[in-house]
């Protein structure tokens, strides 16, 4: 590849380097072209690019971007997931892929703006519910103490309601 080319790739792999929440490595050895293309079309719908780098180019932009820490990473044949939002979306995604294709395609770490992540972290990161399913939670277990306290508030007037409404038949029977 002649080196103007080279400098092409370069300067995209700083772009999506800067504007990724996340970045998911994974060993694509074993996919077959038709795995291949499947699984970048399946990650397409989903807003997430998924390119093969190679190794000396993807150091290179990652320097460039003053991301050192992931220079170690990039070892061996690899592809790369970026996301650009919800971080745990890509994760969901290629673990699904991997999970129902039965595929030899295995996730070898990651990365956020600000940390490494192990494949572990990724896993976890799959796993997690979504983001509208933890705002509610959130909003859940704000209303659960407020909802307590107007039961336990209104509790005595109740009584001294059922207290009053009995007095009342009582005269109007007696």
């Amino acid at each position: 590849m002649p080196t103007e080319k080279k400098a092409k790739v370069i300067d995209n792999l700083e772009k999506v380097f800067s504007r990724c929440s996340i970045g998911i490595l994974t060993d694509y050895r074993g996919l077959t072209a038709n795995e291949m293309t499947s699984l970048r079309r399946r990650l397409k719908e989903s807003g997430i690019d998924y390119k093969v780098v190679k190794n000396t180019l993807a150091r290179i932009a990652a320097k460039r971007v003053g991301r050192e820490e992931l220079v170690s990473l990039f070892d061996g044949p690899l592809a790369v997931a970026f996301g650009y939002g919800n971080i745990s979306l890509p994760a969901k995604a290629l673990a699904d892929y991997i999970q129902a294709s039965k595929s030899a395609m295995s996730i070898r770490g990651g990365f956020l703006p600000n940390r490494l992540l192990t494949s572990a972290d990724i896993i976890t990161l799959s796993s997690l519910p979504s983001t509208e399913v933890l705002i509610s939670r959130v909003l859940a277990g704000m209303q659960k103490p407020i909802v307590a306290l107007v039961g336990n508030l209104s509790a005595p007037l109740q009584g001294i309601i059922g207290v009053l409404q009995a007095r009342i038949n009582q005269l109007k029977g007696g």
